[in-house]
């Protein structure tokens, strides 16, 4: 069953979907569907279960006081 949807965007934002519809020969419609399938697809991986082995590797860190400044100081110092 197909139902329509109303989307309120920015004029250029528009704009530019209808040229990559222009230039892709899909409508804008099929475009935004598209995009609700990859993220629908998305949702179904993050919901499968982990493996075990990632799974006991999940929050290892947690708690050790990294963040992204001591991990490139660690980059830096390691291919300097």
């Amino acid at each position: 069953m197909l139902t329509k949807l109303t989307l309120r965007m920015d004029d250029n934002l528009i704009e530019s979907a209808k040229e990559y519809s222009s230039q892709t020969g899909k409508s804008v419609s099929r475009i935004v569907s598209d995009l609700f399938e990859i993220i629908k697809n998305e949702k179904i991986k993050r919901d499968e279960p982990l493996p075990p082995t990632v799974r006991s590797l999940r929050g290892i860190l947690k708690g050790k006081g990294l963040d992204e400044k001591t991990y490139k100081e660690y980059l830096e110092e390691k291919y300097s």
